[in-house]
Parts: structure tokens; sequence; C-alpha cells
């Protein structure tokens, strides 16, 4: 396929060398030297080039303004094009880029990702998508260069609710396993000796096992950058106001990020709350 990339940074430079790995034709909109395909001056110019538009980018105003600001996708957009989102953004304001997408004649998936940056270069990420089920199949053989766990959720705005579910359980459970370790340091056990006795139990978990031991090493390159975590826990909350929900432990999550970014930790890796935790910090 001819498929427009807008957003080429920790995640989006992967999934991008994946696609031409593929044999897609790409049209890149700021593009990086390490990545096979036309350098685009807009993100405009890339969608007239292409037949898919995919979108990787930090928040929710950066989408906006990659779709509808001056130069932007929609104004390259030839109807029947097709428009997916892979970032991680608000449900409410995908719901509404999904409609103006669909005002113009083309097509829209929300379709965010786990995995990190490890499952971008490995194409194993899972893709959570919201859209219409026949839209979902022509993206189908794009979703699987990408990634291994594939799902259709729901809707348009389904696949942001997923993600941000995804980034409740993740958080907390980062929270959870930097508390344990640090208490049975603090306790006079060796956390490395409990960590490996947990992943043998019932608390065993992938989190344990690879965030456990970036503790355990106080090795905290990212990976998932705390700050775009906290971006995640904040777009929960604010979709929990909406809904008049209680997230107590996500709000407690999140102010712990905060405090970890106000130390300067906000470009570490999220297993570095362990950290922030060590400072006595909540």
């Amino acid at each position: 396929m001819r498929i427009g990339f807008v957003g080429l940074g920790v995640m989006g430079r992967p999934m991008a060398r994946n696609l031409a790995a593929a044999g897609h034709d790409l049209a890149l909109y700021r593009a990086k030297p390490d990545v096979d395909g036309h350098a685009c001056e807009s993100a405009a110019d890339a969608a007239e080039r292409s037949e898919v538009v995919i979108l990787m980018l930090p928040d929710t105003p950066d989408v906006d303004n990659a779709l509808f600001g001056a130069d932007g996708v929609a104004e390259g957009l030839k109807p029947g094009s097709l428009v997916i989102d892979m970032s991680s953004i608000s449900p409410t304001a995908t719901k509404t880029f999904a409609r103006r997408i669909e005002e113009l004649g083309c097509e829209y998936l929300d379709a965010p990702v786990s995995g990190g940056e490890v499952g971008a270069q490995q194409a194993t990420l899972t893709i959570m998508v919201g859209g219409r089920p026949e839209v979902f199949e022509r993206a189908r053989p794009i979703f699987e260069v990408l990634g291994k766990n594939v799902t259709l959720i729901g809707g348009p705005g389904a696949g942001q609710t997923a993600k941000v579910a995804n980034q409740i359980v993740v958080g907390l459970t980062i929270e959870a396993v930097a508390e344990a370790l640090l208490f049975a340091e603090k306790a006079g056990a060796d956390p490395a000796v409990v960590r490996e006795a947990l992943l043998g139990g019932f608390a065993s978990s992938r989190i344990l096992e690879l965030h456990g031991e970036r503790m355990i090493n106080q090795a905290f390159d990212p990976g998932f950058r705390i700050r775009l975590h906290r971006k995640d826990l904040a777009l929960a909350i604010q979709a929990a106001n909406e809904l008049d929900l209680a997230l107590p432990n996500t709000a407690a999550t999140q102010q712990l990020m905060n405090a970890a970014i106000a130390d300067g930790d906000g470009d570490l890796d999220h297993s570095a709350l362990h950290r922030t935790l060590r400072r006595g910090k909540s």
C-alpha cells in the first residue's frame, strides 16, 4: 500500500521501518535518515501521496494539529482514504476526530498500541482498534506487519478506551512491584531473591519479570517515559470524571508520577517510580 506516516519518534520510527521492510511505499513527514520512504514537507503532502495515513504522536493536541491544523492531513486526503491514529489520546476527542474525517468521505480507525519500543522494533505490538468492522479488515494487513495481538474492540474511540484501561493496569502494577521490592529491601531481604520467589507464585507478572529487574538494577533508560505514562493516567482520570467514576488508585499513581517529574525523572522509564518511592515521595 501507499502509506503516509506522521510521527517518527521512539515508537513511530521502528514501526515505519517494519512497514517499509514489508514492501509498503511510505511517504514520511519529518523523515529520519534511517527510514526508507519519500520525505514530505507537510502532513498534507504525506496524505496526498497515500491511500492510508498513520499517525503516531505524543498527545491529543498533537493529533488534532496534525489532522486539522494548517497543512494537516485533512487538507491532503482524497475520498476513500483511511486515517489510522496509533497514538494514545483522549477517547472523547477520538470520536470527534473520527466524525470529522468521515465527513470528508474518508475512513478512520483509532488503533493505539502496547508493547513499548521493543514491541515496535520486533513487530510484536498489541494493537487495540476502534472503528467499523469493514474498515478494520481493510487495515488488517498493516496491523499484522506491526503487531502480534490485534483486536477490534468496538466502534470509534473503543481502541483508545482499551488503551487507557491498559495503562491503568500497567501503571498500578509497576507501582505495586516498586512498593513490594522496596518493602523487601527495607525489611532486610534481598529484593532480587524475593523477586525470583514471587515469579514462581500468584504474584508473577510480566511487569514483575521485566520492570522488577530494572528496579533491582536501577536501570531506567526508557522504555516508556514516566512523562508519557502520566499523560495516559490523566486521560483515565479525565474520562472517569466524565463518567462520574472514582479511580482512587489511578489518581494516587498519577500523583507519584507528578513527584517523579518534579524530581527531574520524567524522561526515565516508568519503572523509575521505584526511585521516587525510595525518596519517600507520594
